[in-house]
This record gives structure tokens, C-alpha cells and sequence, in this order.
């Protein structure tokens, strides 16, 4: 009972996160034009109830620009993503399967991604690809994987070895049949796990390289752009500009590791028990 108590919380919390990110991302991309609207007559306004986050130096809404550059990052994070742990799924599998001189190379390639600081590898890709939007989610993209391939080759190493996996070989099942009949069930949970906690990497250096001006440009209301123009404005006692898309920024980046370690408990029974 106990455990099925704990199972139950857990589902409930990770409807309840997926459900509020949902709605900041829908929010934020409804108020898209709302955040880039100026009105110099309400320039650099504190919060009030009137504007909760206070107004800028141009009069922009800085609650309306919050939520679209929080709904932006978050679209950004579930693109990039996505396509890492594609690319680690593939290429774990791939590294496991073949052995030998293709083990090795990806092994290798894994190797030096990981050597390289990701801010450095996502900025180096994002000023090859012309920076902008793509070059960001190309940049976070290729350079987030390995950690997820390198779970992805141990755990189809260890299988490899299983007396079914052994039996489909003996009975003449291709290679492409063991994988999608025996490997990828097996890998599933560990994929979606690893899927979720590659969110919270990818919207912090998303933001990060925009904020050193190698990412998204400062006409799109991304967090990034929005910490950065609010450096300038500090010193004048204009706190609320960087606060408030600093703390939610921080927030959304905890509810997704939260929801990463949540749904980890919950895929596996082991993290349940204890």
C-alpha cells in the first residue's frame, strides 16, 4: 500500500509539472507580441499590480517578456533535446551492437565531445551555423549526447550477453529484430530518463550562450537577451529587470530536473522501494 501510495504521488507530481510548463509555454507563446510592445510613457515602472515584473527602459511588460523568453527557452530545451537523445539512443545502440572498429570510433567521438566545455562546444557549433535559432538548437543539440549514449552502450553491452538475446542469435533473428524486439523495450526507461534530465542542461546553455551574445538575437524576448540587456540597467536600482526572469528561469530549470529524478522513481521500482 505504501508503495503504491508513493507511485500515485509520484504520477500526480509529474502531471502537475508537465501541466504547468505546459501552460507557461502556451501563455508565453500567446504573449509574444504583448512582449515586444513598447510605451515610452511607462518606462523603467517598478512591479505593481498594474505590471507585475515592473516595465523596462522601453516600457516593455517585463511579465509578458518573462513568460514568452521562459515559453521559448522551454520549446528550444524539448527541440534540442529530443534530438541529443535520438542521436544517444542511436549511436549508443549502434557502438553496443557492432563492436570492434565502430565501437571504437564512437567511443572515441563520445570522448572528445565530453572533453571539450559545453558552453565552448554549443558556442564554437552556434557561430558555424550562422548563430540565430538554428545555430543554438544545433549548437545544444551536438553537444549533449554522450553522457546518454555512454548509459545507453553500457546497458546494451550487459544485455548482449542475456541467455534470450543469445537464444535470438542462435535462431538466426537479424540484428535489426533484436533491437526493436528485445533492446529498445529494455532501453526505454532509461531513455525517457535520460531524456528529461537532458531539459534542464539545454535551457541553461541556451541561455547561457545568448546571454554572451553568441545565441538567439536581442529582438526575440529570450531569457538569454533579457538578462543581458538588464546588466546595464542595475546599477540604477532597476533590480526587478534582471530578478524576476533570473528566478523563473531557476525555476523552470528545477521543476524539469525534479520531473527528470520523479520519473526516474517511478520507471524504476528499485527507486520506489527505497
Amino acid at each position: 500500500m505504501r508503495t503504491s501510495n508513493r507511485r500515485r504521488s509520484t504520477l500526480s507530481f509529474l502531471l502537475a509539472a508537465a501541466a504547468a510548463l505546459a501552460v507557461v509555454t502556451v501563455v508565453g507563446i500567446l504573449l509574444t507580441e504583448t512582449a515586444m510592445e513598447t510605451d515610452f510613457s511607462r518606462t523603467g515602472l517598478p512591479p505593481s499590480l498594474d505590471a507585475l515584473f515592473g516595465t523596462d527602459w522601453m516600457g516593455r511588460d517585463m511579465f509578458a517578456r518573462t513568460l514568452s523568453g521562459l515559453s521559448l527557452s522551454i520549446r528550444i530545451g524539448l527541440l534540442t533535446a529530443a534530438i541529443s537523445a535520438a542521436v544517444a539512443l542511436a549511436l549508443g545502440i549502434v557502438s553496443a551492437v557492432c563492436g570492434g572498429l565502430v565501437d571504437a570510433a564512437i567511443s572515441w567521438c563520445i570522448d572528445l565531445v565530453m572533453g571539450i566545455p559545453h558552453i565552448l562546444l554549443v558556442m564554437l557549433i552556434s557561430i558555424a551555423c550562422g548563430r540565430g535559432f538554428t545555430g543554438v538548437v544545433m549548437g545544444v543539440a551536438l553537444s549533449h549526447w554522450t553522457s546518454l549514449a555512454r548509459v545507453v552502450r553500457g546497458e546494451v553491452i550487459q544485455l548482449r550477453q542475456a541467455p534470450y538475446i543469445l537464444t535470438a542469435q542462435k535462431l538466426g533473428v537479424s540484428r535489426a529484430g533484436i533491437v526493436r524486439r528485445h533492446l529498445l523495450p529494455h532501453l526505454l526507461p532509461q531513455f525517457l530518463t535520460g531524456l528529461v534530465l537532458l531539459f534542464p542542461h539545454a535551457i541553461l546553455h541556451e541561455a547561457s550562450v545568448t546571454f554572451l551574445g553568441f545565441g538567439l538575437s536581442s529582438e526575440r524576448p529570450a531569457i538569454g537577451a533579457i538578462l543581458s540587456e538588464s546588466m546595464r540597467y542595475l546599477t540604477t536600482g532597476k533590480w526587478w529587470l534582471a530578478l524576476f526572469p533570473g528566478l523563473s528561469l531557476v525555476l523552470v530549470v528545477m521543476l524539469f530536473a525534479l520531473l527528470g529524478d520523479r520519473l526516474r522513481r517511478l520507471l524504476d521500482p528499485a527507486s520506489v522501494h527505497g
